[in-house]
């Protein structure tokens, strides 16, 4: 049984009361885990919503544990949202898996990873909640960034245990020192990947390749940029069907950054990517 660690309802349901003036803050669901109790969701949407406007999205929190996604969203929709004001429409969910989050969990209480469920067949109630609010906005969507980390506990906990669930051996891998994005090899958007990888390389640092020239075992497109088909994968980042997505992943055990800097380069990543998005 895994004991809460942190509140959900005063770090993400207490921030959104404050955003109220900007924002329609809209439920799109409750995940009800007996006998841990029912969480729920919430979506920011424009409150001056145009239909004439290009839609932006951000997601954070897929996975719980992942700190900063859940607090760079915010402080994007806090801080930088008014910048598009006239220019976006935005759909910020910030805390997509508030039971992982308030336990630092990767998984939900199924033992199911919510970023792999984007998909018709998805497992993870968290995914396919999500995935009905945004099926009336697909193909109006522009740009979609999904905030993401990369822990040490990705290789000290959750890989050893994926493996041992799915009855697999486990091949050790190394952490990436810093930040990097994960494009789509179904729709390659390479100005949109620099222009945020420049615009974080100002907040922290962005991550070499190892020995082998990979990431996480992926070859570099650019720097600090992978691939995956993330459609086909499942993933969140495919799911609106935007021209312009991306995963962030930063690495918040580095001894060369701190949650601040975490924090902040996530929040840049959304105004970064958006601001290159529009101006395509």
């Amino acid at each position: 049984m895994h004991a809460p660690r942190r509140s959900y309802a005063d770090d993400v349901m207490g921030a959104l009361d404050g955003l109220k003036g900007d924002f329609e803050v809209i439920s799109y669901g409750q995940l009800d885990y007996a006998p841990d109790g029912s969480y729920p969701l919430f979506v920011l949407k424009s409150r001056a919503w145009n239909d004439a406007l290009p839609v932006g999205m951000v997601t954070g929190g897929v996975h719980g544990y992942e700190t900063s996604g859940v607090f760079g969203a915010l402080r994007f929709a806090v801080r930088d949202a008014s910048r598009f004001a006239g220019r976006m429409n935005l759909l910020i969910a910030p805390c997509v898996s508030p039971w992982a989050y308030e336990r630092i969990h990767r998984w939900n209480p199924d033992a199911v990873d919510p970023t792999r469920s984007f998909k018709a067949d998805g497992a993870a109630a968290e995914a396919r909640l999500l995935m009905d609010f945004v099926a009336p906005y697909r193909g109006r969507v522009l740009a979609h960034v999904d905030l993401h980390e990369t822990t040490d506990s990705d290789e000290t906990e959750f890989r050893p245990a994926l493996a041992a669930r799915d009855g697999k051996n486990l091949e050790p891998g190394e952490i990436p020192d810093g930040f990097y994005l994960v494009d789509d090899a179904e729709n390659r958007q390479p100005g949109f990947h620099s222009a945020i990888i420049d615009a974080v390389a100002q907040v922290t640092h962005i991550a070499e390749p190892d020995a082998r020239g990979r990431l996480i075992g992926e070859p570099l497109l650019s720097r600090g940029v992978i691939e995956y088909a993330v459609r086909s994968l499942g993933l969140c980042a495919g799911l609106t069907g935007a021209r312009f997505t991306t995963t962030t992943e930063v690495y918040p055990d580095s001894p060369r950054t701190t949650p601040e800097q975490c924090n902040e380069a996530q929040a840049m990543a959304v105004r970064a990517g958006f601001e290159f998005a529009l101006s395509a």
